[in-house]
């Protein structure tokens, strides 16, 4: 599963064409620019921790002034043979998803940094716990957004707790890549280097269809949107590259069979839970009965779905103890994910114009983006 973060970044441009630290050395000088950068945003924001944000600045920084070009890496003697090839596939991947997808590729995942962690981040989501309704953060341009990322670890588990002791459901969990949409040079991290190649060309195209578009407070859609064109765009690269027999092409196009049935599945019981809610029965009486849905799903999930999966991606997903924090987090990147795949079918399995005509959708009707695309699914398709 995917877990990437966006990181606000706008109204840098002043600051970037004023450039008053020109005299800097360049590595130093993007260094202090970038963490400018993010103050001046934490600055003209009054419901974001400037600390919270400084400290965001401070760590992209540090991965920004540790950027080496990917083909300077490769041609690097010191350079592992796994990390070659990963690197290799990075460039071939980002390539694709400009060349054939048309996605806003930029200069993202062209260079190459690592962080000092296995984690790079823990990203924080929480909720009611008698309905539907994540906790949200709000941040300047992405507008809120169900989930915020932290760097400092105890500064997520400090934060839940508190959550915790308001009555949230909580969910810290780990993130290998966010995206800066766009605003910086987005590094491939060797946290992502650590997938195998079906997941980390999923990601790349994952976090460029971000660069290509995000609609301000519209987290669902934009994760499941960059969800479909990421595992649907892996699977039509490796299969150009392989052929539709190569081993990697069959792993990718059974990786989106399966999302597809989790996706599912995920919304049924999502559906059930909000029939619950809406009753709005005592707290504990909609405790205990959430759990009992909790327990069939979970029984069902693994009597009649698992079995039916290709590959191992979601086979325990329902073992854990679950919480609404828990699967709305997860929902963010599994929303209605068969919309996304009727418009590719309707446009004869034409990726590219799928994602062209999605994304035209969405921006038209940017307040309810998911019914733009329901719109497209009862419209005639016209001659291309």
């Amino acid at each position: 599963m995917h877990a990437s973060l966006e990181v606000p970044g706008e109204a840098l441009r002043g600051l970037f064409a004023t450039r008053p630290y020109s005299h800097l050395p360049d590595m130093r000088r993007r260094f202090v620019i970038s963490l400018l950068a993010v103050a001046a945003v934490a600055a003209a924001s009054l419901t974001c921790s400037p600390i919270y944000v400084l400290r965001a600045g401070y760590e992209e920084a540090k991965i920004l002034s540790r950027r080496r070009p990917i083909p300077e890496v490769i041609e690097d003697a010191t350079t592992r043979d796994v990390i070659r090839d990963k690197l290799r596939l990075v460039l071939h991947a980002r390539n694709y998803a400009a060349r054939v997808l048309d996605l806003n590729a930029g200069d993202s995942f062209t260079t190459y940094s690592w962080v000092d962690s296995d984690t790079l981040l823990l990203v924080l989501s929480a909720a009611r716990k008698d309905r539907f309704e994540p906790y949200t953060w709000w941040f300047p341009i992405v507008g809120r957004v169900p989930y915020k990322g932290y760097f400092d670890f105890d500064d997520a588990h400090g934060e839940a707790r508190r959550l915790d002791e308001r009555g949230y459901d909580t969910h810290v969990r780990p993130s290998a890549a966010f995206s800066t949409l766009g605003w910086f040079n987005d590094p491939v991290l060797n946290t992502v280097l650590r997938y195998g190649d079906v997941d980390l060309a999923q990601t790349v195209i994952h976090e460029l269809t971000h660069n290509t578009i995000y609609i301000s407070g519209q987290a669902a859609f934009n994760e499941s949107f960059a969800t479909f064109v990421g595992d649907r765009g892996a699977a039509a690269f490796l299969c150009e590259i392989d052929g539709p027999d190569g081993e990697r092409c069959q792993v990718a196009t059974d990786a989106w069979h399966d999302t597809m049935r989790f996706g599912a599945f995920l919304q049924q019981l999502v559906e059930r839970l909000e029939a619950l809610y809406a009753q709005e029965l005592q707290l504990d009486t909609v405790l205990a009965r959430r759990s009992e849905l909790y327990l069939q799903a979970q029984e069902e999930w693994r009597r009649t779905h698992v079995p039916q999966l290709r590959t191992g991606a979601f086979a325990g997903y329902f073992d854990r103890p679950l919480n609404n924090a828990i699967l709305i987090g997860s929902r963010l990147y599994y929303q209605r994910l068969d919309a996304f795949e009727a418009v590719y079918q309707q446009h004869g399995q034409d990726l590219r114009r799928a994602a062209r005509v999605i994304e035209e959708a969405a921006r038209s009707r940017e307040n309810d983006p998911f019914g733009a695309v329901a719109d497209l699914l009862a419209a005639p398709v016209h001659g291309e």
